[in-house]
């Protein structure tokens, strides 16, 4: 199992797939499955699922649901919108060092 560097929370833009050619084809990363690989994206890979009926919708629904995608057809933005590959640095932090995620871009922090 890899490590993913797309975290929960991240603001990312989707690269490749049926999305990439969408108006808005940014969002908020719902949730991350590492054994996966894959990731849900707050607007991306919406599907219609159709639900029976319960006693909520006694006559049944069309859901629409935000499906997962592979991570590697999203990439992550940095601060200014730009999309950037992900890397890492020591900090020093209170004289402990502590690994944090940089934009190869810019250097920021995430």
């Amino acid at each position: 199992m890899k490590k993913l560097k797309i975290k929960k929370g991240d603001i990312v833009r989707v690269i490749a797939g049926a999305d990439r050619t969408k108006d808005n084809n940014t969002g908020r990363v719902l949730s991350v499955d590492p054994e996966k690989m894959r990731l849900v994206v707050e607007g991306i890979n919406i599907r219609s699922r159709h639900m029976r009926p319960t006693q909520a919708h006694p006559e049944g629904r069309i859901a629409k649901l935000e499906m997962p995608i592979h991570y590697s057809n999203v990439m992550l933005l940095d601060s200014s919108g730009k999309t950037t590959r992900v890397g890492s640095k020591e900090v020093q932090d209170g004289g402990k060092a502590k690994r944090v995620r940089v934009a190869r871009t810019t250097g920021e922090q995430f």
